[in-house]
């Protein structure tokens, strides 16, 4: 072969494998895939398709959510996605800085947050790598906005309302004030719209995007019968189908199918953003992708709680560069999800990330377990409510989850796990409708609600006194759970002899994990952690430790 020849066919193989082998910004050359990310506030791993894929008899038989179920038959769902903490401060934390939350100072707590600026996030990343960028509602932390490390003011798209946020609380009023349904609805639903309409419009022309939609619906506080009368959400469907840490009773059933109906209404916006897409041309080339911040809120078990209902969370994934029509078991956590946007733009991911892009499993034509190394997730939780113990003191916990097992650490076992349990046994204790709407007047790391309110008042019934001694009963060091025999979490087996060297190797593990990534909770004691208000020296992010293991 002559030697141009030759030439000539190792450069087009190079070009053929290079773009084989490449990010879809890479793939797509100078037109860079779009990055549409729908977040919702407290929405955990409840969608009608995972009833599809695991089979009927739990409550998601009663969950109903089309559209995320459409994209998810068109891209991937994760089976095993997990939040890195059940409380939304510390989980967006570590989603928007590809990092532990433990290692991102005082972004690692709900109240007393303050975002370390030397900290990189993804989406000021591929702004300034040409991307526009902007997010509608929620996306860092409920305080002061000007801690928040996504330029939140800036990059804000409100305009059309933010009234969406109170769904039911909305409709309510807009149809007692003589509005139809579907009118209330339609109101709300166009404030979705707009939103998007705008910032859509603010870009320039060929410009890619990355968009955040963080509605705060489906976090409590609802309005109670919404989901029957605005979804046709029927409580008693649920019968025979909650979990056993749930109490099967009207007021919980009726709790639970308010909450679907608010993700209900957030499913109905994720099909107003996707058309919105495909009216722009822009659907074919956006990554779209689909998640909440953890568990349900007020329910044992979930927000606050390292258990699978607080930290297992519905995930799916669809877009350019995606292998669709795939159902993954790939242990997964959020974090995962800033290299994977910033893969996604051709956007280098800095060494400090301690997540792993999800690019591996989402150009596989595989199945099941496709990246072998994603075989365990770690989570955890340091201080949620500020006055939930006295001293301001955190619950700090630390899990590795596993296909087979979950093992917890509670580092202060001598602590109530949702909080201390202030006025319940004095001469005026809360009253039912205290209970019910105001989370701080006790056990104050769970949400106030119908649920929460209905345990506590049977408290001292032996019929249902267990529930409450299991939701909010002091815990021990070490948890051990045999998800192949309890899959709900309920019967400790950390001191059974048959799993010590189960709990001496997954302790083990995590312990390692946390070691290798810089942990506070390992130093002084946890000393960073203990020290209200959180106000000690920030934890410089550094590359994590090569592991050993």
């Amino acid at each position: 072969m002559h030697r141009n020849a030759r030439i000539c066919l190792t450069l087009l193989t190079l070009v053929l494998w290079l773009g084989i082998n490449q990010s879809p910004a890479s793939a797509e050359g100078p037109k860079r895939p779009n990055i549409l990310f729908a977040f919702a506030d407290d929405w955990g791993r409840c969608a009608s398709i995972y009833a599809d894929v695991e089979g009927p008899g739990t409550y998601n038989d009663v969950v109903k959510t089309p559209n995320f179920d459409k994209l998810a038959r068109r891209g991937v769902l994760f089976q095993n996605a997990f939040v890195n903490a059940p409380s939304c401060t510390p989980c967006r934390s570590s989603l928007l800085s590809g990092q532990h939350f433990w290692r991102t100072g005082r972004g690692a707590i709900l109240q007393g947050a303050v975002w370390d600026e030397s900290i990189p996030v993804y989406p000021l990343l591929l702004r300034d790598n040409g991307y526009h960028i902007g997010k509608t509602y929620k996306v860092w932390s409920p305080g002061v906005p000007r801690d928040a490390p996504y330029g939140i003011n800036e990059h804000s798209y409100e305009q059309a309302g933010r009234s969406f946020n109170g769904f039911s609380q909305t409709a309510t009023k807009l149809i007692e004030n003589g509005k139809s349904i579907d009118a209330a609805k339609k109101e709300l639903f166009d404030q979705v719209r707009g939103n998007f309409s705008k910032f859509l419009a603010d870009r320039e022309e060929g410009q890619p995007f990355c968009y955040w939609f963080g509605p705060t619906n489906v976090h409590r506080k609802w309005i109670q019968g919404s989901g029957k009368k605005l979804w046709d959400i029927d409580p008693d469907d649920l019968k025979g189908k909650l979990p056993p840490f749930l109490p099967d009773v009207p007021t919980v059933r009726q709790d639970l199918a308010d909450y679907f109906g608010e993700v209900a209404a957030f499913d109905v916006a994720l099909g107003i953003l996707i058309q919105q897409l495909k009216d722009a041309g822009e659907l074919d080339n956006t990554l779209i992708v689909v998640s909440g911040d953890h568990g349900p809120p007020g329910f044992p078990h979930g927000k606050c709680n390292l258990y699978d209902f607080g930290t297992q969370v519905s995930l799916a994934i669809a877009g350019p560069g995606v292998t669709g029509g795939r159902v993954v078991t790939d242990f997964t956590c959020l974090p995962d999800l800033a290299p994977t946007f910033l893969e996604t733009g051709g956007v280098e991911i800095p060494d400090v990330m301690t997540a792993k892009s999800l690019w591996p499993t989402l150009n596989s034509d595989q199945e099941g377990l496709v990246d072998p190394t994603r075989t365990e997730v770690f989570t955890g939780r340091e201080r949620h409510v500020a006055v939930a113990r006295a001293e301001q003191l955190p619950y700090p916990q630390r899990c590795i989850r596993t296909q087979d097992y979950s093992l917890i650490l509670n580092f202060r076992p001598d602590r109530y796990p949702l909080g201390d349990p202030y006025l319940l046994d004095s001469d005026n204790p809360p009253t039912d409708q205290q209970l019910t709407n105001q989370t701080i007047i006790t056990l104050p790391d769970e949400d106030a609600g119908p649920t929460k309110s209905w345990i506590v008042r049977h408290r001292n019934d032996p019929k249902w006194r267990f529930y409450y001694e299991h939701a909010y009963g002091k815990r021990p060091m070490v948890e051990l759970f045999d998800l192949r025999k309890d899959p709900h979490q309920m019967q400790n087996v950390a001191d059974d002899p048959a799993y010590r060297e189960t709990v001496e190797a997954l302790k083990s593990r995590l312990l390692t994990e946390l070691k290798e990534t810089g942990d506070p909770r390992m130093v002084d004691d946890g000393k960073f952690f203990e020290t209200p208000p959180m106000a000690g020296p920030v934890q410089k992010n550094k590359p994590r430790q090569k592991s050993k293991r």
